[in-house]
């Protein structure tokens, strides 16, 4: 850990270990407005300079920039920065915000992403792998959204978590985000479980009453186990955090699954037994999962898991889950990658994904007419015409008989469990 304080023309950065030897290098701008630090590196905010990224070695890594930035209108809660990635808030148009990689300072958009309100603040993740790092940002409405900015279409993942929220600071060391909302400190400790399964979300945060820190406070930092915050007479107040969240994630950052376990049965916390169980889910560890799932008495998951362990390809038991974790692209890309068509084929019938289905069965030759009688046999529980002129054409030059589709499925799920 490093701090840092600017003169004019130089800066110094300090090893809490030892304050009295900092490392020391010139400043090409005098007028530093801010400084940003994240876990590897640190941001200057300089409005003639611009912005640069440094490592702390003091060492120049980039200069992030985009069209029209004006560095001097930004603040710090238009920042975002964490190792591997930095977030700014378009000066010009606060719904925007541009997504660069500290590395390289290359944005890695062609064309920066849009919420639909005004940014009011903006903070990254600081652990974790880089494909994976998320954003929690607040809008002038005070909603509290999470999106994956990494992600290849980063604006799809967006997901709300909150609303009536004021002020929001992920852990620094876990995945754990903490916000003040309607009155109350509230802790998720796995808000990652909204892009898993939602009902989880809820069930795997704590809260208390915020009477205590006063009127407006803004959390300042969340480390370790303790979360500071500053009242509005400018006064710091600190609030305890479980350590039990941290120690969970660890276990399961390092795969030890049985400690996990072992760690929620001791601790018999609610909240804990829904992260484990999202993080067991996105981890496609089954048994885990299951016991989890069980713990919270989420009956219907169990037996859903517990028929998803009874498949014996791993591609198929592997979409089952991402089909689990309400990611039926995911899901449809394994199946397909596995070689199992009629698994692709059948999971777009079962989510009334017609036209894709079709799409797959004339890609690849094969049960053209599955698809077809099962979308007749839809039309006709539902009582209407064949409306699709592709559909129409197929059906008059394929004819459906469902003992021989019938076989053919079964030939297909004989075929897979000798995969």
């Amino acid at each position: 850990v490093s701090t840092q304080s600017t003169g004019a023309t130089q800066c110094l950065i300090y090893g809490t270990n030892n304050w009295n030897t900092p490392l020391i290098f010139d400043l090409k701008g005098t007028t530093t407005s801010a400084i940003v630090l994240s876990k590897k590196v640190f941001l200057i905010i300089d409005s003639v300079q611009g912005l640069s990224i440094y490592s702390y070695e003091g060492r120049l890594i980039c200069n992030p920039k985009y069209n029209g930035l004006r560095s001097d209108a930004l603040n710090v809660s238009q920042v975002a920065l964490s190792g591997d990635t930095l977030v700014l808030v378009d000066d010009r148009d606060n719904r925007a915000f541009h997504v660069f990689d500290t590395n390289t300072g290359r944005e890695l958009t062609d064309r920066p992403l849009c919420h639909s309100q005004e940014l009011t603040q903006v903070v990254l993740d600081q652990n974790g792998a880089t494909v994976e790092r998320n954003l929690a940002f607040l809008d002038k409405n005070s909603d509290l959204f999470l999106l994956q900015v990494r992600h290849t279409n980063a604006i799809s993942t967006l997901k709300k978590i909150g609303g009536m929220v004021t002020s929001v600071m992920w852990h620094d060391t876990t995945k754990m985000l903490a916000a003040l909302q309607d009155g109350r400190f509230t802790v998720w400790y796995y808000p990652c479980a909204v892009y898993i399964d939602t009902e989880l979300l809820p069930q795997s945060k704590v809260y208390k009453d915020a009477g205590e820190f006063g009127k407006n406070p803004q959390i300042v930092s969340f480390l370790g186990h303790h979360c500071n915050l500053r009242r509005s007479d400018g006064s710091l107040v600190s609030t305890a955090v479980s350590p039990y969240p941290t120690i969970l994630q660890n276990y399961v950052g390092k795969n030890k699954w049985e400690d996990a376990v072992r760690l929620c049965r001791f601790v018999k916390d609610q909240a804990l037994w829904a992260s484990l169980a999202a993080m067991a889910t996105a981890s496609k560890d089954l048994s885990t999962a299951e016991i989890a799932f069980s713990a919270i008495n989420e009956a219907e998951k169990v037996e859903y898991i517990s028929q998803i362990k009874e498949i014996s390809n791993s591609s198929a038991r592997n979409a089952e889950m991402s089909l689990f974790c309400r990611q039926p692209v995911e899901a449809e890309g394994i199946l397909l990658q596995g070689g199992l068509i009629y698994r692709a084929i059948r999971l777009n019938i079962d989510l009334y994904k017609w036209n894709r289905a079709l799409e797959l069965a004339i890609k690849h030759k094969t049960h053209v007419d599955t698809v077809l009688a099962y979308r007749q046999r839809y039309l006709e529980d539902f009582g209407i015409q064949e409306t699709d002129n592709m559909f129409a054409q197929y059906s008059k030059e394929i004819a459906v008989d469902w003992t021989t589709i019938q076989n053919k499925i079964t030939m297909e799920l004989e075929n897979e469990r000798g995969k």
